[in-house]
């Protein structure tokens, strides 16, 4: 299927500003991270991420999440989507007129209690509590299911357990729904035969899959989820990011790099790689740091290099 002649496009969201910077060592200037979202809105990606309306207590580097959603500059074909953990970060989402709302839970059980410091059956009641909020207005509502591929502490999840935490997100008003290799461990047979049973039994709910690069295989899991029919997929920029709560996560596949290689093989994002390459390559001074990201580094494999004929020696 994915190197048939027949057409296909391939959605792209950018997490970088809300996954990659949360957990940075050094905090982004607002007006740094408004004018990297204002030059990610030109690029053609379908949805970014821009911030998480969660205390400032808990995550310093999103501590300006209002600033940052009031003072961008909004494309027409872009949704501009927020990470909200409760109902206070509900209403100060709403307030700023986000487009989309992303609500978390862990399927893993101690992974939900590290991270959202909570059981599965408390968030899905935070939850309801949310939709109750949101019910009425032209927002809309992803349910992210983490740790889908596997929980550091719990392991493999069964796939029932993924579909019931959909049936309940699906139930309350949710519109769409992510699977998230949350802490890098899934693999493309895995990936493939989840994605399959997911679009069987919900075949109209958008599907957005959200891979880390954390074992080497975040690309091979995008190939495996398209060949089972997945359209979506979230990336970040520079490849940076990275859950606190998973020991050993390193960070998100990388966005130029997804771009590239889905470029390559033909298949279409919309997204303009050259603009992306071109963002990316500030990301190193935001950060004062390298960024994972191999095409930045290497280049695309379209680019061609000078020839040098080697000196013939006497």
């Amino acid at each position: 299927m994915l190197f048939s002649k027949s057409p296909m496009r391939v959605s792209i969201q950018d997490v970088a500003v809300r996954d990659g910077f949360q957990s940075e060592s050094v905090f982004v200037p607002t007006e740094d991270k408004i004018r990297l979202i204002d030059r990610l809105s030109r690029t053609g990606l379908a949805k970014i991420e821009v911030t998480s309306f969660v205390s400032p207590k808990a995550i310093p580097n999103l501590r300006d999440a209002e600033q940052v959603m009031r003072g961008i500059t909004r494309a027409a074909d872009v949704a501009y989507v927020c990470l909200v953990p409760n109902e206070r970060g509900c209403e100060r989402a709403l307030a700023c007129g986000v487009d989309e709302i992303n609500l978390v839970m862990s399927i893993g059980e101690r992974h939900n209690l590290a991270n959202m410091r909570m059981s599965c059956e408390q968030s899905l009641e935070q939850f309801r509590r949310v939709m109750a909020m949101v019910r009425g207005t032209e927002v809309r509502v992803n349910g992210t299911i983490a740790t889908a591929f596997g929980c550091p502490f719990d392991g493999d999840q069964a796939p029932s357990k993924i579909l019931w935490a959909a049936t309940h997100d699906l139930d309350m008003g949710m519109h769409s729904v992510t699977l998230a290799d949350t802490t890098g461990m899934a693999a493309p047979r895995q990936v493939g035969e989840l994605v399959q049973i997911f679009l069987r039994t919900f075949p109209e709910v958008p599907l957005t899959l959200h891979f880390h690069n954390t074992r080497g295989m975040g690309l091979a899991n995008v190939i495996a989820a398209i060949e089972a029919g997945a359209r979506s997929f979230d990336a970040s920029l520079g490849g940076i990011g990275g859950c606190p709560f998973a020991p050993g996560a390193t960070g998100n596949i990388c966005t130029e790099d997804l771009v590239h290689m889905l470029e390559s093989c033909g298949i279409s994002t919309g997204v303009d790689l050259d603009r992306l390459l071109a963002i990316a390559k500030d990301l190193p001074h935001f950060l004062g740091h390298d960024v994972p990201g191999q095409v930045l580094k290497a280049g695309k494999r379209t680019d061609l290099h000078p020839h040098h004929t080697p000196l013939q020696l006497a």
